[in-house]
């Protein structure tokens, strides 16, 4: 194998590595506002829930994003909270899932 053919595939193998490392860094979350627990149901693990508290001084509104296994993943209903209080929204994962896989929370101001 020549030397120009080592540098041609070593600069690929380097070219690949940045742009899979650049794949697989997790994007920069932004800051929760909102004061959350996610959890799945004690008795039914094909339902997610975000249960949240508004400790701001505006009004917001959340929903559970539910991960599920070998289904399409689910939201739950979106819920307003005034200033100080709590709520909680779930999601159900099809029933030819394999349960609840993770749960996040999409927030935005009202």
């Amino acid at each position: 194998m020549s030397l120009l053919s080592r540098l041609g595939r070593t600069a690929a193998a380097g070219t690949a590595a940045v742009v899979l490392a650049t794949l697989l860094t997790p994007a920069q979350a932004s800051a929760l506002v909102l004061d959350c627990d996610t959890f799945r149901h004690h008795n039914d693990d094909h339902v997610g829930i975000a249960f949240c508290t508004n400790e701001t001084n505006r009004t917001m509104k959340f929903r559970a994003v539910v991960v599920c296994g070998w289904a399409p993943d689910v939201n739950g209903n979106w819920v307003t909270l005034r200033p100080g209080a709590s709520g909680q929204s779930q999601g159900r994962c099809s029933v030819f899932s394999t349960g609840v896989g993770a749960i996040g929370v999409d927030e935005r101001y009202a």
